[in-house]
C-alpha cells in the first residue's frame, strides 16, 4: 500500500504552524515528516482579516515544509478560528422515502439538510450540522438512524455557523498561497481530535484551547458533540496587562511571562532583576506579576464557566477539561483550571504520531490531520469520523 501523506496548516493569532504527517501500512502508526512555524499575519484574534497578507505567510511556511520534506504540498487541512463562528441548536424533520419503511442513508442525509434551515444574522451561514440524536417515529436517542423503521425521521443538530465574509477571507488566503483546500475545521474541534479519547467523549469532557487572540472550547457528552465556542481572549491579554501592569514594553512582558510566569501558588515576594538586549534591567515584584496573570486567566475560565452554565455541564462532566494551546505552557495551570472550573483538569497531550512534539502549542494542528488518515484507512467519510466535514461547501476549491 502507498504512504499517505497529508498537511495541516494552524492559522493562528501570532503564529502559523504546518505539519506534514505520513501514514504507511494498514495500522501502523502516522508519523511526523516535517512540521514548522511562522509568525502570522493579517489575523486578528483567529479571524483572518487581511487574506494578502496572509498568503504570503503560508506561501513561505510551505515553501520551508516542502525543503524540509523534499515533496509538493499540493493541499491541506486547515482550522476555522474567531469567535464570529458559533454553534445553534435546531431540528431537522422529513417522511421516510422507502415503500418498506426502513430509513435509508438518504434518508438521513435528507433530513440534516432540513436541520440546516434555521433563521441567521445578515451575512452569516450554516457550514456544517453535528446530530446530537435521532427521532424514528418519536422514539428518541438514537444515534444511527439507518437500517430503522418507520414513517417519520427527525434529528436534533448542532449547527456551526460562521459570518460568511470571514470564511471567504480564509479560503481566499489558503488558495492564494498556491495551496488547494482538503478541509476545513472549526479550531475547537480540531483540538478535540488531537487529545480526546473515545471514553472521555462518551463520559462527558470539555476541551479549553488557550491560544494567543482566542479561547476555544468543545464539549462532548455521549459521544456526541454538545456545545461549541470560541472567545476572543487568549494568552496575548495576559500579555498585555503584564505590559500596562509592570510599565514595559510588549516584547519585554511576552519575555517576562515566558521566564518568569506561573499560576502556581507563590509565597515569594522577591523581586527579579532581567536584564534587556539594550543592556539595561527591568525589575518587578513576583507577587504583583502573579496578581497580574492570575486575575486574567480568572477570566478566562470564568467564560468557560459561563458556557458550561448555559448548557447546565458547570462542574458536571466526569472526564474533566484537557488544555491545550500555547497559552497552556504557564506552571500551574492544570491545578488552577481545576480549582476554578471545579472539575478534573489535566494538560493534553497528543498521542498516535510517531515523533511528534510533546507542545501543547502544536496539538490542534495535530488534530487536523489524525481523523483523515483514520477515516481513509476505514474508509469512512461524511460524518462518521470524529467530525462532519466541511467538503459540500468547499468542493469548488479542491484542485
Amino acid at each position: 500500500m502507498k504512504a499517505q501523506l497529508i498537511a495541516g496548516l494552524d492559522i493562528g493569532t501570532r503564529t502559523l504552524k504546518m505539519v506534514l504527517v505520513r501514514k504507511g501500512e494498514p495500522g501502523s502508526a502516522p508519523e511526523l515528516v516535517a512540521m514548522a512555524e511562522e509568525p502570522s499575519a493579517g489575523v486578528r484574534k483567529g479571524t483572518v482579516m487581511n487574506a494578502d497578507e496572509l498568503s504570503v505567510r503560508i506561501a513561505s511556511l510551505k515553501a520551508r515544509l516542502e525543503q524540509m520534506a523534499a515533496t509538493r504540498i499540493e493541499e491541506v487541512v486547515v482550522n476555522l478560528g474567531g469567535s464570529h463562528v458559533y454553534v445553534a441548536p435546531s431540528r431537522g424533520i422529513v417522511a421516510v422515502s422507502r415503500a418498506d419503511s426502513q430509513v435509508s442513508s438518504e434518508d438521513v442525509e435528507r433530513v440534516l439538510q432540513a436541520a440546516q434551515v434555521l433563521s441567521l444574522p445578515p451575512n452569516y451561514e450554516v457550514l456544517d450540522v453535528f446530530p446530537q440524536q435521532f427521532i424514528v417515529d418519536g422514539e428518541a436517542g438514537i444515534h444511527e438512524a439507518a437500517g430503522m423503521r418507520g414513517v417519520r425521521l427527525e434529528a436534533e443538530v448542532l449547527a456551526v455557523c460562521s459570518f460568511a465574509p470571514y470564511f471567504r477571507n480564509l479560503q481566499t488566503a489558503v488558495l492564494g498561497a498556491g495551496l488547494g483546500i482538503t478541509d476545513i475545521v472549526p479550531s475547537p474541534l480540531a483540538a478535540a481530535a488531537a487529545v480526546l479519547t473515545s471514553e472521555q467523549k462518551e463520559l462527558g469532557v470539555a476541551v479549553v484551547e488557550l491560544g494567543a487572540g482566542t479561547t476555544g472550547l468543545a464539549v462532548y457528552e455521549e459521544g456526541q458533540l454538545l456545545h461549541e465556542a470560541t472567545f476572543p481572549v487568549g494568552s496575548n491579554n495576559i500579555t498585555n496587562d503584564i505590559a500596562i501592569g509592570l510599565r514595559c514594553e510588549y516584547e519585554t512582558a511576552e519575555r517576562i511571562k515566558t521566564e518568569y510566569g506561573s499560576c502556581a501558588p507563590q509565597q515569594s515576594r522577591k523581586t527579579e532583576k532581567m536584564e534587556l538586549a539594550d543592556g539595561t534591567h527591568v525589575s518587578f515584584p513576583r507577587g504583583l506579576l502573579r496578581q497580574i496573570i492570575e486575575a486574567r486567566t480568572k477570566e478566562i475560565f470564568q467564560l468557560v464557566n459561563g458556557e458550561l452554565k448555559k448548557i447546565g455541564r458547570q462542574g458536571k462532566l466526569p472526564a474533566g477539561a484537557v488544555l491545550l494551546g500555547g497559552g497552556c505552557k504557564l506552571p500551574g495551570i492544570a491545578e488552577f483550571a481545576r480549582k476554578e472550573l471545579k472539575l478534573p483538569a489535566r494538560l493534553g497531550k497528543v498521542e498516535g504520531i510517531e515523533g511528534f512534539p510533546v507542545d501543547p502549542a502544536f496539538g490542534s494542528v495535530a488534530g487536523l490531520v489524525l481523523p483523515f488518515l483514520e477515516m481513509r484507512e476505514q474508509g469512512s467519510r461524511g460524518g462518521q469520523g470524529i467530525f462532519r466535514l466541511f467538503r459540500r461547501l468547499i468542493k469548488p476549491f479542491i484542485p
